[in-house]
């Protein structure tokens, strides 16, 4: 996969600048994105990794590397599927928030949902 076709390569250059500037809200915002394009790339729990089962420690497996299994690889559409997701679930959350009285937490969020919207809107053009 390129780098141009990987958000985490702009995300990840968004972050070390918010952290530059002390913007809570965007690191969180960008955290986030990032941990949730990474999850999504793991293999599931399921996969048979075909290994000797270890006797030392329970669930390990025998041999250098006999636990390892290749990531998953996330097309373009697919990084934007996720983070479209996660803007979606902090507007949402905002929303309850707003309703219970707390309208800061539903600023922040919402303006992290900001940051990942004009990022999204970036790789779009």
């Amino acid at each position: 996969m390129q780098y141009e076709d990987d958000m985490r390569v702009g995300l990840r250059h968004r972050l070390r600048a918010a952290v530059r500037d002390h913007d809570r809200i965007a690191i969180a915002a960008l955290r986030e994105a990032i941990a949730a394009l990474d999850n999504a790339e793991a293999v599931p729990i399921d996969t048979d990794l075909d290994a000797q089962v270890g006797q030392h420690v329970a669930g390990g497996v025998v041999g250098l590397g006999a636990g390892e299994a290749e990531r998953r690889t996330l097309d373009v559409a697919a990084q934007q599927a996720i983070v479209t997701t996660i803007i979606d679930a902090r507007l949402a959350a905002a929303g309850t928030y707003e309703e219970h009285g707390q309208q800061a937490r539903a600023a922040d969020l919402r303006s992290g949902a900001e940051i990942l919207i004009a990022i999204l809107e970036e790789k779009l053009d």
